[in-house]
């Protein structure tokens, strides 16, 4: 069985996070999705999110792409994880690129390229 992780917010989750899923899935059998704590996301990145983290995990786990949701609660847990969890490839949005290769002593490290024209930044922005 070859396991995939991604990590993300996913807040305001929108059809390009669904794309995003859907491609990294197709990468593999079971796709591990590393979801931002409330308080990662607050004192690492000083992002307040509109849903819950417990709400963003139901919103996840409701798609037919993921299969596992886990707690991302720091920047160094990937090692760890993909350790852990025995994974063959880690993705991430193009937006990363270059970020994670680090990881290629442990994985396949793959970029896929956004949704270009939806993002939750401009969500937020359309909103006000």
């Amino acid at each position: 069985m070859k396991k995939i992780i991604t990590y993300g917010t996913f807040d305001l989750l929108h059809y390009g996070h669904i794309n995003l899923l859907k491609r990294a899935k197709a990468l593999g059998d079971y796709l591990i999705v590393a979801l931002s704590t409330d308080e990662f996301n607050w004192n690492s990145k000083q992002k307040k999110c509109y849903f819950t983290y417990e709400q963003r995990k139901k919103l996840l786990e409701a798609i037919r792409y993921v299969d596992l949701v886990i707690p991302e609660e720091n920047w160094e847990q990937k090692v760890n994880d993909v350790k852990e969890f025995k994974v063959d490839t880690f993705v991430m949005g193009d937006d990363w690129k270059g970020k994670f290769d680090f990881l290629k002593e442990q994985c396949e490290v793959v970029y896929l390229p956004r949704t270009p024209e939806i993002s939750t930044t401009q969500i937020k922005n359309d909103l006000k």
